[in-house]
C-alpha cells in the first residue's frame, strides 16, 4: 500500500514541528512537503501532489483559505484541513467555498488531527465539533454569505498583500504584473468596498480573518 504523502503549511516552524511529529507517529503516513507562507504552500501542493495538505488560515502573502482555493481548483482530488484559532461560522463557510473539507482548531489539534486526517483519507469531511453545528453545505452557494465575494481571487490576494504593507511596487513584482495594474486593481478594491484610506482596508482585512492583527 502506497503511504498517505501529507504537506503542512504554517508560518511557525515550532507548529509545522510538532504537526509533523503527530502525522510521522502513524506508521504509512509520511509528510512529503512543508510550506511557511501561502504562495509557497500553493507551489508545493502543485509539485508534490499529497493526498491530504494541512493549512494554517493565518499565513503571510496568501491567506488559507485563498490557497486552498488555488489548490483545489489545480488539485480537485486532493483533500484539505484547514488549521486556524478563529470558530467563526463566517469562516467555515468560507472554507467550504474553497474547496476544503476539513477545519480543526488549533488547541485541539493533539486530540483530533489524526482523526481529521483519517477521515479525510477516505474523502469524508471533518469538521471540529465546536464549529460543526455552522456547517450548512446549503448556504456555501450564496454569494450574500460573505462580502469577500464581491472581490475577484486576484483582488483578494492584493488585498492581503497590502494589508501586510506591501508597497503597489512590491505587489507588482511578487503576482509578476505591472505597477499599473496593482494601481488599478487597488483601486478597484478601494471602489468596491467603499474604502477610502489604506487603514479602513487593514480593518477589513483583520475583521475578516485575511490577516492577522
Amino acid at each position: 500500500m502506497n503511504p498517505l504523502r501529507l504537506l503542512i503549511a504554517d508560518d511557525h516552524a515550532v507548529v509545522r514541528a510538532g504537526l509533523r511529529a503527530l502525522v510521522e507517529s502513524r506508521k504509512g503516513w509520511e509528510v512529503c512537503a512543508e510550506a511557511s507562507d501561502g504562495r509557497e504552500a500553493v507551489e508545493k501542493a502543485i509539485k508534490f501532489k499529497p493526498d491530504i495538505l494541512i493549512l494554517d488560515i493565518g499565513m503571510p502573502l496568501l491567506n488559507g483559505v485563498d490557497a486552498a482555493r488555488r489548490i483545489h481548483k489545480s488539485l480537485p482530488n486532493s483533500e484539505i484541513l484547514i488549521l486556524t484559532m478563529h470558530e467563526s461560522d463566517e469562516l467555515v463557510q468560507q472554507v467550504i467555498e474553497a474547496g476544503a473539507r476539513g477545519y480543526i482548531l488549533k488547541d485541539e489539534a493533539d486530540r483530533v488531527l489524526l482523526a481529521a486526517i483519517d477521515a479525510l483519507s477516505r474523502h469524508k469531511p471533518y469538521f471540529s465539533t465546536r464549529v460543526s453545528e455552522a456547517v450548512e453545505i446549503s448556504d456555501a452557494s450564496d454569494p450574500s454569505k460573505s462580502s469577500r465575494s464581491r472581490l475577484t481571487p486576484r483582488e483578494r490576494e492584493i488585498l492581503q498583500l497590502l494589508a501586510e504593507g506591501k508597497s503597489n511596487k512590491e505587489v507588482a513584482t511578487i503576482l509578476n504584473i505591472s505597477v499599473n495594474t496593482a494601481e488599478a486593481h487597488r483601486a478597484n478594491i478601494m471602489l468596491k468596498l467603499d474604502f477610502h484610506s489604506l487603514a479602513d482596508l487593514v480593518l477589513y482585512a483583520i475583521r475578516n480573518k485575511i490577516i492577522q492583527p
